[in-house]
């Protein structure tokens, strides 16, 4: 096996959710349980329509506002505090950078349509990868084969020649059943280790 390109997954494994308590607050404030305001946010139909394409960030918002009967201010304010706990796993990402230009890279995301500026210009990741698949903008997302098939033909490699990292388990069974070798996110140090192994050639 020889490796010549890195696919890598944006939320949770390159920026992760390290500090919750916005979300707490208004869990707290609404009377939810832990966990259900980002199911609200995550898990809506709304939101699988914009991971494809066919609604916007605002859409999503719109959707979680009217569920919890928020005004515009307190809806504008959730959504602020929701992201407050996002952080750029700098380790990851320089790992990732310093692959190049040896290797080809990509991030490959389940994501909104308003993303890419997001990638590019909040977390500053536009110079670390060759390519960007998102799926909003391909009308397809994980663990549909066809997103990783365009992933591939994107950077010019067959399945065999990458390596993918995802942090859901879903999404690294869609890239292995079309033959792309994967990793599930766990840690920092267990996926740059285990990454390594592949590119050195040590792996199984």
């Amino acid at each position: 096996m020889s490796i010549r390109a890195v696919i890598f997954d944006f939320g949770g494994v390159l920026v992760r959710m390290e500090d919750l308590s916005g979300q707490r607050k208004w869990e707290k404030r609404l009377g939810l349980r832990e966990g259900d305001l980002a199911d609200a946010v995550f898990r809506s139909e709304v939101t699988d329509r914009s991971m494809i394409g066919e609604a916007t960030e605002a859409d999503v918002w719109n959707h979680v506002g009217a569920s919890y009967g928020l005004n515009d201010q307190e809806r504008d304010e959730l959504r602020r505090d929701f992201w407050s706990g996002d952080q750029l796993d700098a380790e990851l990402v320089g790992f990732l950078r310093s692959l190049r230009p040896r290797y080809k890279s990509a991030i490959l995301s389940n994501a909104w349509p308003s993303s890419r500026e997001i990638f590019t210009q909040t977390f500053g990741l536009g110079d670390v990868v060759d390519e960007m698949i998102i799926s909003a903008e391909e009308r397809v997302a994980k663990p549909d084969a066809r997103i990783y098939q365009i992933t591939l033909s994107r950077l010019g490699v067959q399945p065999e020649d990458a390596i993918f990292v995802d942090d859901l388990a879903e999404n690294v069974r869609g890239a292995r059943a079309i033959g792309i070798p994967s990793i599930r996110f766990e840690s920092t140090e267990q996926t740059i280790a285990e990454v390594q192994e592949f590119l050195d050639g040590r792996a199984e």
